[in-house]
């Protein structure tokens, strides 16, 4: 969302919300597990500076053993899943 805001604004976001309000893009609220794992990628990856998004992301794609992401972050060329695997991220640089 907040890339979404620089490239496009508000109404590039606002589309964004469409997609919720369609169920064609899912919020998933994390477990007990995500979190504690959040908190550990978050002190982890300190020096990148890793955010809240970001690692709640990583912490979902690893419980729910997804590989690929769709992201203009370009942090996630350096996160790990299970501090090992590199993400397929989408669109490649």
């Amino acid at each position: 969302m907040y890339f979404l805001g620089e490239l496009r604004g508000w109404k590039g976001q606002k589309a964004l919300w469409e997609f919720v309000r369609k169920d064609a893009l899912i919020l998933h609220p994390p477990s007990e597990t995500e979190i504690q794992r959040t908190i550990r990628l978050m002190e982890k990856y300190n020096d990148v500076p890793m955010d809240l998004a970001d690692a709640t992301l990583v912490a979902l794609a690893e419980t729910s053993n997804l590989r690929q992401i769709f992201t203009l972050d370009s942090d996630f060329f350096i996160y790990r899943i299970d501090d090992k695997e590199a993400f397929e991220v989408f669109p490649q640089r």
